[in-house]
């Protein structure tokens, strides 16, 4: 069995830092150094009915103006997105005992930093974007690596260029609630909630 994790103290307001992006940067940087996949998060939409739907993706960058990720645009988050411009992320740090949500609109990223982010992917990961036609019913494993063969050959001893249909979304928070656990299940809640030009920083009963 894995050791047990030390209880956290009591998180008071005084530790909080007034931007939340700052604050989310602080706790991020304690998860990378104890969390595997510290950048793992569950991303929520709604399809035209309303209906929830949830995965999980990667954060890849976040600063003032939001908290960036990558999919296909013809897949079924890519349109929901689109089509409502809202979403929560979730990240938990079982290691820290900690979760932070964050939600708000969503916009596709500029052509530039979609292309810039691609370039920094591995190669294999390159060719895989071109060759899945994510979300979409194919006949069997067959089909895909199929798929994958075509792309190699395409772009064989060359770059691998973004596809049109692959690229960034930015969300841009309107509120961001980091939790703690606490012991005897008092956990601690504060939640930061756009104001004017600033934020409003309060306690959430746990």
């Amino acid at each position: 069995m894995s050791p047990r994790r030390a209880e956290n103290e009591p998180l008071r307001r005084e530790l909080l830092i007034d931007d939340p992006i700052e604050q989310f940067g602080s706790w991020f940087e304690e998860a990378e150094a104890v969390v595997p996949l510290a950048e793992a998060m569950a991303l929520a939409t709604v399809d035209s009915d309303g209906a929830p739907d949830a995965r999980m993706v990667l954060l890849k960058g976040f600063g003032a103006d939001g908290f960036r990720f990558h999919t296909n645009y013809g897949s079924t988050k890519g349109g929901q997105l689109d089509s409502s411009g809202r979403a929560a992320l979730i990240l938990y740090w079982r290691e820290l005992d900690r979760q932070v949500r964050v939600r708000g609109t969503v916009r596709r990223l500029f052509k530039a930093d979609s292309d810039a982010y691609f370039a920094t992917r591995p190669r294999d990961s390159q060719l895989a974007a071109w060759a899945s036609p994510q979300s979409q019913p194919i006949a069997d494993r067959d089909q895909l690596e199929q798929r994958l063969a075509e792309v190699e050959e395409r772009f064989a001893g060359g770059e691998v260029p973004r596809p049109d249909f692959w690229g960034g979304f930015i969300l841009e928070p309107e509120t961001i609630e980091f939790w703690q656990g606490g012991a005897g299940r008092l956990h601690d809640r504060f939640r930061y909630a756009r104001e004017g030009g600033g934020w409003k920083l309060e306690r959430l009963g746990p």
